[in-house]
């Protein structure tokens, strides 16, 4: 968005056409656009308001109600923290006794309103203007909220009274793809624990991706997942880790929060649950609780074993209650081959088939091609080895 079409948008002109777009619809779009055009609305000033219309409507899964008084980009919405885990950072902070927090790489400041709104005072600092003006309106209602154009890395925070930081370095490249290596990160992770020599009170937001050798040993770092998707790691320094060292997973849905942890050092290997023979139950642990090496603790609640020592699926005599998985019933299970399972198949009449995999190189819309399935049941397998051999899993969700 160039300064003449954002300075159309915040103009009450602007700002009321926004107000009176219907529900954006791609289909409708063009002529919506042409009769705004054809009202005399300049061109500029309709194709901004469309792409903020296109945009807010994307943001409600992130922002809910929030999302249509916000400015947007696109990479900006597809970067910025959920308005749910936004609002657990918040909390974070406030719970450590912080008062003036420096939001290093702010995007469009979502996570500086959830600050703002637990009465927090937040210095929002932006590099890219673009987004750093998008950012000031989006801040517009908190008076203790202050958006700064510039590098992160040149604020001094001990002058400006900061007693705790948090930082969101960016993790795409000029083009829009994603960066994993924590050294590439803008600015890098290296730079950003450095910033612990003047505040301790330290929370950064990093890649679910990230290897636990690069983390800290003494952080704590966590993995969250919204509805059963992972979103974000996180890992906190000082006050702001009241859990001390280790990795835990936090799982937000259906309204209800579910926490998964360990004590030690982040930066430690994985405990190794046992390997045993398929049960009668399959469990596939949440997405946080993986990448947060808890699939050991998880298979010890559930009194469970894996069904290979390098496969994240937990096996069970009995059926357990578990937050942290979502279970299955075991229904059959044979060796791997595209007649067996195809003839398989098709003598229980199976059309709809649902696959889930782990530890196969199958490509789940190239085996529907070649199972050719026309029946008229729906079913669900699991493509996976047990104890080293490739193997179907026909399962049932419970």
């Amino acid at each position: 968005m160039d300064r003449r079409t954002l300075a159309q948008l915040l103009s009450p002109e602007g700002w009321t056409l926004l107000s009176q777009l219907p529900p954006y619809e791609e289909q409708q779009a063009l002529q919506l656009a042409e009769g705004l055009r054809s009202r005399g609305l300049d061109a500029g000033l309709v194709a901004g308001a469309l792409t903020q219309s296109r945009l807010r409507t994307k943001a409600r899964a992130k922002f809910g109600e929030f999302a249509s008084e916000m400015l947007f980009t696109d990479s900006g919405l597809e970067q910025a923290t959920r308005l749910t885990v936004a609002a657990r950072h918040a909390r974070r902070y406030a719970d450590a006794g912080a008062t003036h927090i420096a939001d290093l790489g702010c995007g469009l400041g979502g996570d500086a309103m959830a600050m703002a709104g637990l009465g927090l005072r937040v210095l929002a600092v932006e590099l890219d203007e673009e987004t750093a003006a998008l950012a000031t309106v989006n801040l517009r209602a908190f008076d203790h909220a202050q958006v700064r154009l510039g590098d992160a890395t040149a604020i001094d925070l001990r002058s400006e009274g900061i007693d705790a930081v948090f930082a969101d370095p960016a993790r795409r490249t000029r083009s829009g793809a994603r960066v994993f290596d924590p050294r590439a990160y803008s600015p890098d992770l290296d730079t950003l624990l450095g910033l612990r020599e003047q505040v301790p009170n330290l929370g950064l937001k990093v890649g679910p991706g990230i290897p636990y050798t690069a983390l800290p040993s003494q952080t704590h770092a966590q993995w969250v997942s919204v509805d059963r998707a992972v979103v974000e790691a996180g890992l906190w320094f000082g006050d702001l880790a009241p859990e001390g060292a280790g990795r835990s997973a936090l799982l937000l849905t259906g309204g209800q929060e579910h926490l998964l942890s360990a004590p030690g050092d982040a930066d430690a290997r994985a405990a190794q649950a046992p390997v045993g023979d398929l049960g009668a139950y399959l469990y596939e642990p949440d997405g946080a609780v993986i990448r947060a090496g808890l699939v050991a603790r998880t298979a010890e609640l559930l009194e469970g074993t894996l069904v290979d020592e390098s496969i994240a699926y937990i096996t069970t005599q009995t059926l357990q209650d578990t937050p942290f998985a979502v279970g299955y019933r075991v229904l059959d299970s044979f060796d791997f081959g595209l007649k067996r399972l195809r003839a398989y198949l098709r003598t229980r009449n199976v059309g709809r088939l649902t696959i889930k995999k782990r530890g196969t190189a199958v490509v789940p819309d190239q085996l529907r091609q070649q199972l050719a399935l026309r029946g008229q049941d729906e079913a669900t397998i699991v493509l996976t080895r047990l104890r080293g051999q490739q193997s179907v899993l026909v399962v049932e969700p419970v």
